[in-house]
């Protein structure tokens, strides 16, 4: 009986934490839309709208995952909490991205290459909106 309420308990925890966000896990995330920013201007170069669209995919796919790690919203300053848990500005940017990679397939698949890097730069800034924002860079 103990030893099931123990093994029980152990469950509980270890569940517990690995549904938690952490640092490792932002620090992933961040990379992997690194990697697909850069596969869409290499889809740009060498126009291949595949490459652009596998890219633009991967980077819709990744930015939801992102949110507030464990430190951030346990931090003891009501101020420093409130900004780095700033869901509002995050799902605004996160719901940009998304639309703006959606741009990028239509308008490159459609020829204008043009729009598509004018639409690149926007997802550029709002990665940038982000990181000064809510990173501090």
């Amino acid at each position: 009986m103990i030893k099931k309420l123990l093994v029980g308990c152990i469950a509980v925890v270890t569940f517990g934490f690995a549904n938690e966000y952490m640092q490792a896990d932002r620090i992933l995330d961040m990379q992997k839309m690194a990697q697909a920013m850069q596969d869409i201007q290499s889809g740009f170069f060498y126009n291949n709208v595949d490459i652009v669209k596998a890219g633009a995919e991967d980077l819709k796919k990744t930015i939801v995952k992102i949110a507030p790690i464990k430190k951030e919203t346990e931090d003891k300053d009501v101020y420093e909490r409130w900004m780095n848990n700033n869901t509002a500005m995050t799902k605004r940017i996160q719901r940009k991205i998304k639309q703006d990679a959606d741009d990028i397939i239509e308008r490159f698949s459609a020829g204008d290459a043009t729009q598509a890097l004018q639409v690149y730069g926007k997802i550029s800034s709002e990665c940038m909106k982000c990181h000064v924002s809510l990173r501090k860079w």
